[in-house]
């Protein structure tokens, strides 16, 4: 019988991790014939075995075999994709693809790249100098290398799962095919979950002065950081100082949940995948994500509020709180303040995607060509900067949510309306006492950034997720 060997070579793979197989599943006819052994990179296995799962082709017995006629159909998919690709970027059907082309489908994709920069990789697929690249000279150019891959960008600049600041308005983050299909994307929701967890407890203290300087703070008692730490310490003990966040840590994980599952459901009802979302489609599907999100777990919202408030001996604890609440003002208590909160997603979502994205594609333009993983330092400077940036955007909404959420807490004090409360700031305290407890605020950004980062990466690893 006769042997055939078959090596398959992938560009920028490891020539040494290479899987080999010898096929007894070949074609009848083929089968007197000869013997197929095939060397195979690991880079493509992986490709094709989840290709397989897709289809639903193959048995779980064979999973770690090669398919003579599955994988002729592999590749025959791999094309007919590859040409699909190359017709959807010919938006003037001129049967090429010139620069401005190519620039204007990555700007689609939320990837803005310079006209020069798509003319360098246009001349660099262009074999006969027309500047217009054809299917052949498309199929012909070598798979790019992983710097370059969209999935790969996914993977290194995960944002909302990563980064906790106590407010979760950001748009979630996109999942890679490779995530979906692994079973890795629950996993990075809960390192995420976890992370926020300690976030939100070691700057605790810092979130309820903030909220104590929102409400109480004025012109007359000046209560400024040192002074806030002070007076609650003074009044409950050190413990004091974590207040309303056991309510706040226990809302993370329903939050997340409905957050997640009503962003994959708005981007299907829009009709956007994650091969075509652009940079407009996230944020709408994100911002409506939010409010339902929001709008489901606000009563625990109101619930945090009123804690962090209380005095000693107050409230039992938070049923006794909820209850109190519910015999004294009440079941539409627990959504006062609820329309400045959501109008608080738009501004957040829109300036800390938009941010993000902005320090995200001038990072890849400068240094996407070399390496696809930012690092440490390079994530932790565009989060903290997109999630102050969104924070000081929404921050007066956030106030005056906080203030209504309080209001019956003053004795003698009106239940004023959202622009009743934004005139009663105006009038009293001027355009600055809509930023008041605005220091604090800033101050557990970057702690609570690094935190949620350093914890996320021990849980992740821990659960055993291999990528980013």
């Amino acid at each position: 019988m006769l042997g055939l060997c078959l090596y398959v070579p992938i560009p920028y793979s490891d020539p040494i991790e290479v899987q080999y197989f010898e096929s007894d599943r070949l074609p009848t006819e083929l089968k007197s014939l000869f013997k197929l052994s095939v060397f195979l990179p690991s880079q493509e296995l992986s490709k094709y075995q989840k290709w397989r799962k897709v289809k639903g082709a193959g048995s779980q017995e064979h999973d770690f075999q090669l398919d003579f006629e599955e994988f002729v159909h592999y590749l025959q998919d791999y094309e007919k994709d590859l040409k699909l690709v190359v017709k959807s970027l010919d938006k003037k059907h001129s049967g090429g693809i010139d620069a401005s082309m190519l620039k204007q489908s990555l700007q689609d994709l939320g990837v803005h790249i310079s006209q020069q920069h798509a003319q360098s990789v246009l001349h660099s697929m262009d074999r006969n100098g027309t500047m217009t690249i054809s299917w052949n000279e498309w199929s012909d150019y070598p798979v790019v290398p992983a710097t370059e891959n969209i999935p790969e960008i996914i993977l290194y600049w995960k944002h909302s799962t990563i980064f906790d600041v106590g407010e979760n308005l950001m748009v979630p983050d996109e999942f890679s095919l490779e995530e979906r299909l692994s079973g890795m994307w629950w996993r990075h929701l809960v390192a995420g979950g976890g992370a926020g967890i300690v976030s939100r407890t070691c700057t605790a203290p810092l979130d309820r002065l903030k909220v104590m300087m929102q409400v109480h703070g004025c012109r007359a008692n000046n209560m400024c950081i040192m002074s806030g730490l002070t007076q609650m310490v003074r009044e409950g003990g050190v413990r004091s100082l974590w207040r309303g966040n056991g309510v706040n840590i226990i809302k993370i994980a329903p939050e997340t949940a409905l957050k997640f599952m009503a962003y994959e459901q708005i981007k299907r009802m829009i009709g956007s995948d994650n091969a075509t979302l652009t940079i407009v489609d996230r944020f709408v599907a994100g911002s409506m994500a939010g409010v339902i999100a929001q709008s489901s777990i606000y009563p625990m919202e109101m619930l945090k509020t009123r804690l962090a408030l209380r005095r000693t001996g107050q409230f039992s604890g938070i049923v006794d709180c909820a209850w109190q609440i519910f015999r004294r003002e009440g079941l539409g208590a627990f959504y006062r303040g609820y329309v400045p909160n959501v109008l608080g997603i738009i501004p957040y979502a829109g300036i800390d995607l938009a941010v993000y994205e902005t320090l995200k594609n001038r990072w890849l333009q400068e240094y996407g060509s070399n390496r696809s993983d930012p690092g440490v330092l390079v994530l932790l400077g565009c989060g903290t900067v997109s999630s102050t940036c969104g924070q000081l955007a929404s921050y007066p909404l956030a106030l005056v949510r906080t203030r209504m959420q309080a209001q019956a807490t003053k004795e003698g004090s009106r239940q004023l309306s959202m622009t009743g409360v934004f005139r009663h700031i105006l009038q009293t305290e001027g355009p600055t006492g809509l930023y008041r407890g605005l220091g604090p605020n800033f101050l557990k950004v970057i702690p609570a950034v690094s935190i949620s980062y350093v914890v996320y990466e021990h849980i992740k690893t821990s659960l055993g997720v291999t990528s980013r």
